[in-house]
């Protein structure tokens, strides 16, 4: 079984594979996120799904450049001022924050789990699509309520 990990780790360049930092909430929105996680789409904004490294329920990838959502991420301070820019997609609600490379960070409010996708500056033009792909499953896995 290592040697075939081995042999398909080798076979891929470092220039198509995605990173992503792992969260690390505590076991109750672990939980979440893991439920979260066999809900999500197999594609979002018509990209298939391409995971980053490493691997865990926590993270997702679509499409190249990628998508990404990491679940169980700590909560923005950018969510304490009032002047903050949100927006709601089919029934939830987001923090939306640019980037200075230009791309667009997202993070759920108002769930018992902060998730967090990153659109690429890339794929920026697509506007709200990968957010309505999502929606689904966020309000399914992901209670309305406050984070702990």
């Amino acid at each position: 079984m290592l040697a075939a990990l081995i042999a398909v780790a080798g076979c891929s360049s470092a220039d198509d594979s995605v990173s992503a930092a792992v969260p690390s909430p505590g076991a109750k929105v672990t939980g979440l996120c893991r439920n979260l996680d066999k809900m999500l789409p197999s594609k979002v904004d018509d990209r298939g799904r391409r995971d980053p490294e490493p691997a865990s329920a926590l993270t997702a990838g679509w499409g190249n450049p990628a998508i990404i959502l990491r679940c169980g991420v700590v909560r923005p301070a950018k969510m304490n001022d009032p002047e903050a820019d949100g927006v709601e997609v089919n029934g939830v609600g987001w923090l939306l924050q640019k980037q200075e490379d230009g791309s667009f960070r997202f993070t759920t409010t108002l769930r018992k789990a902060y998730v967090e996708v990153t659109i690429p500056k890339e794929r920026t033009g697509d506007g709200m699509a990968p957010l309505v792909d999502l929606a689904k499953a966020v309000k399914k896995a992901i209670p309305e309520g406050i984070a702990d």
